[in-house]
């Protein structure tokens, strides 16, 4: 097998954050699957490959990214997600890990029978486990996350018009609305799946009326859409995106967003912050985020690691 550069493999490990922060968003089981066609060569020799959750827990805390927010977001990912959870509940590293749960819009879609092809071109890909209704898929969330005390958000759900049709529309609507009434039914946090579909997501929240705790997750909206949802009390996550280069459009959102409702995350394994687009992410990369929001701020990062981290807290609480 011929080598893999170095540039396939994770980003360079940043110089450890003044005060530590939360990652609130990323799918620990999703990693792999991007390492597979991304192999390390170059690599520390000191590290077992592929790493393991621990060692990705590990490499966070010591570039100051020391808890996590596991999303899972098909049925397989939830049910992974709750063993992790449930893995971890004797050992030490079960407080940097908590979980969210739901079906992605994207599933929704497909559990709903729906196989339209959306302005990105694509196919859906059908898979085993989207023979489920997506009534019964609703349903094993909720008794997932009833049945985990670890679990703290449901999400990721919302709307992703990039990736459907008209009838998809309509069932990633239905799926949104069971989530949001889930979340408040719970208790918990709400986190947000956004893709060209603004204006119809920030309509049903309207509507239906928002968890006290909702989270845009990777914001994707410009400065007016972040006024909107500072006016609601909507949370803003920011991910690797509001780093490149083209998108002024983000970082005019982070200069408008209330500093109380910043959140950081780095979604893994996609999203990586630049200079490292193209390669795999991992928590201990959100580190590198967090350091160009404080430039682009000109604020002192251990003053906005400060407030990411309360904010954090008053969205998912302790851990």
């Amino acid at each position: 097998m011929a080598k893999r550069t170095r540039e396939r493999g994770f980003p360079a490990d940043p110089e450890p954050l003044p005060v530590p922060v939360v990652d609130n968003h990323t799918h620990l089981d999703h990693i792999g699957a991007v390492l597979a066609q991304a192999a390390p060569d170059g690599e520390p020799t000191d590290q077992a490959w592929p790493p393991t959750v621990t060692d990705h827990l590990a490499r966070a805390a010591r570039a100051g990214v020391d808890r996590v927010v596991q999303v899972g977001c098909d049925l397989p990912s939830a049910r992974w997600t709750v063993d992790l959870l449930t893995s971890l509940s004797a050992s030490t590293q079960q407080a940097r890990v908590v979980g969210a749960l739901a079906i992605h819009p994207n599933e929704a879609t497909l559990h709903a029978g729906v196989l339209e092809v959306g302005p990105d071109g694509l196919a859906p890909e059908v898979e085993e486990h989207h023979a489920v209704s997506l009534d019964d898929a609703i349903a094993e969330i909720a008794d997932l996350a009833k049945g985990d005390r670890g679990i703290r958000a449901i999400g990721e759900t919302g709307m992703d018009l990039f990736r459907t049709g008209p009838r998809g529309e309509q069932a990633q609507r239905a799926s949104f609305r069971a989530h949001i009434a889930l979340a408040k039914e719970l208790g918990l946090a709400l986190q947000i799946h956004d893709r060209d579909a603004h204006a119809q997501v920030i309509e049903v929240l309207l509507a239906d009326g928002a968890p006290e705790r909702t989270v845009f997750h990777c914001f994707s909206g410009d400065a007016e859409m972040a006024r909107v949802c500072a006016e609601n009390g909507w949370y803003l996550s920011f991910a690797g995106p509001v780093t490149f280069k083209a998108n002024q459009y983000l970082r005019d959102a982070l200069s408008a967003a209330p500093r109380e409702l910043i959140l950081l995350e780095t979604d893994a394994p996609y999203l990586t912050p630049h200079p490292f687009r193209g390669q795999p992410n991992a928590p201990f990369a959100a580190a590198h985020t967090v350091r160009a929001m404080a430039a682009h701020l000109e604020e002192d990062l251990g003053t906005l690691c400060t407030d990411i981290t309360a904010n954090s807290e008053r969205v998912y609480g302790n851990w």
